[in-house]
């Protein structure tokens, strides 16, 4: 019988037997580089917010200017997505709108993270009457429909962007909660944790110390799929007009204020619904890289 060849995943240096070593961030961020979909929407993303970064400084013209271009005019090259209702640059508009959604987003997901994260850690470490309790209270929230939650909260508030973002952080800390609860609950058994405790740590140190670190792969994921249902959540709000108040636009709003005029005008709806829809899809493409990447099983 001939010779069978066994590829052996280890390098010979100087006669002795070197075993590679990979972390788990270069081994995630090598998988990663794989899904282009997951590299394409990167690289969306980045100049999204390099627009929205310019829009700070400067745009072609200012966001409330009225008649800089004619009601409901077209594309031309002074503006290459038209006026819309008013005449305002619709460009403009666009670039100041990314600012919205992507302080909405990213602002949702940190209050989410820091309630969230909290409450999931105290619940799946302890146990017992407080995971009750915080599992009571988590059920609650989960039987009231997230939009009325939100009008609930937007009423009391007022507006404003801050009070958007915690309106919406109130229907989405839940999932947070859950999801690091369930981290804790099988962290909390693991040597390291048993090692810990044995030295003497206190539970303060080993939530943050020991159990978030090992965490941060599922709430990174979490997070970035969380960050477009804030900004389809907000959109959808100015789209009643209950967001921002104007004369700050929003993708949303600026969609509905088009409306009325679709028929003649179809460019003023269209132009904010695709900006919309292409950066919910990149940073749904985005969780989902981030997801085979820190956990290569979900890779099918």
């Amino acid at each position: 019988m001939g010779a069978v060849a066994v590829a052996v995943p280890e390098e010979f240096a100087g006669g002795t037997v070197v075993r590679e070593q990979v972390s788990l961030w270069r081994d995630s961020w090598r998988r990663f580089r794989r899904n282009r979909l997951a590299l394409a929407a990167s690289i969306y993303l980045t100049l999204l917010i390099g627009v929205a970064v310019v829009a700070i400084f400067w745009t072609p013209y200012s966001m409330s200017h009225l008649g800089v271009t004619d009601p409901y005019a077209g594309a031309t090259l002074a503006h290459p997505f038209g006026g819309d209702s008013l005449g305002r640059d619709i460009i403009s508009r666009l670039m100041i709108g990314a600012q919205v959604s992507l302080i909405v987003g990213l602002g949702t997901q940190v209050l989410v993270i820091a309630v969230g994260v909290v409450v999931g850690l105290v619940a799946g470490y302890f146990r017992g009457s407080i995971d009750g309790v915080i599992s009571l209270v988590i059920n609650i929230f989960y039987g009231v429909p997230d939009l009325l939650l939100a009008l609930i909260l937007y009423v009391i508030l007022g507006p404003g962007i801050g009070n958007i973002i915690i309106a919406i952080s109130a229907t989405r800390w839940m999932d947070m909660a859950r999801l690091v609860r369930g981290q804790a609950l099988s962290l909390r058994e693991r040597e390291f944790i048993e090692a810990a405790k044995a030295s003497g740590a206190r539970p303060h140190r080993i939530l943050f110390g020991h159990i978030f670190p090992n965490s941060l792969g599922p709430i990174i994921v979490q997070a970035t799929f969380g960050i477009p249902q804030a900004i389809l959540f907000e959109a959808f709000l100015s789209f009643l007009g209950l967001g921002v108040p104007p004369p700050t636009p929003s993708w949303g709003s600026m969609a509905g204020e088009g409306l009325k005029a679709i028929r003649f005008a179809p460019h003023i709806v269209i132009v904010p619904s695709i900006a919309l829809s292409v950066t919910l899809l990149a940073f749904n493409f985005l969780g989902d890289g981030l997801r085979d990447a820190f956990d290569p099983r979900q890779k099918r």
